[in-house]
């Protein structure tokens, strides 16, 4: 099993030349498609549009949600492609996060002019990392 900042330091990687690369504008799905083939050559297990089933006061839902990337079975990997996030992005990913009891996210805007702006990692019940090359736009969310 990797280690959750290589890991987390695998997606940062490969999402900064993507976006350096292909730079801001094209669809969510089109950087979603990429950044999730990257990181499978990168030797990363990635699934796509993963459903997420979830129970609430006894009642189940078997398609609560979906999330655009899961890495390595410990990281979630929110996208988007807009001009700016707003605030309700950043909470819904720690909701996804505790509802499947995972410590790390990562937010990525392919929309924004420079990935840094765009990079926001969000944890769940974790302690700060050691790694100085994950602290880009670190947010815990309460």
């Amino acid at each position: 099993m990797r280690v959750l900042d290589d890991i987390t330091g695998e997606i940062v990687d490969a999402s900064v030349r993507l976006h350096m690369d292909l730079g801001p504008g094209l669809l969510e799905s089109v950087y979603e498609r990429l950044l999730a083939e990257i990181l499978i050559r990168r030797g990363l297990v990635v699934e796509r549009q993963k459903p997420v089933c979830f129970e609430y006061d006894g009642i189940r839902f078997d398609d609560g949600f979906r999330i655009d990337l899961l890495v390595e079975n410990q990281v979630l990997v929110e996208l988007k492609s807009v001009e700016k996030v707003a605030p309700v992005h950043s909470k819904q990913l720690l909701t996804y996060l505790r509802l499947m009891k995972l410590p790390v996210g990562l937010l990525i805007n392919f929309g924004a002019p420079t990935l840094k702006e765009g990079l926001h990692r969000i944890v769940n019940n974790l302690d700060p990392s050691a790694s100085s090359r994950l602290r880009v736009n670190q947010k815990k969310v309460d």
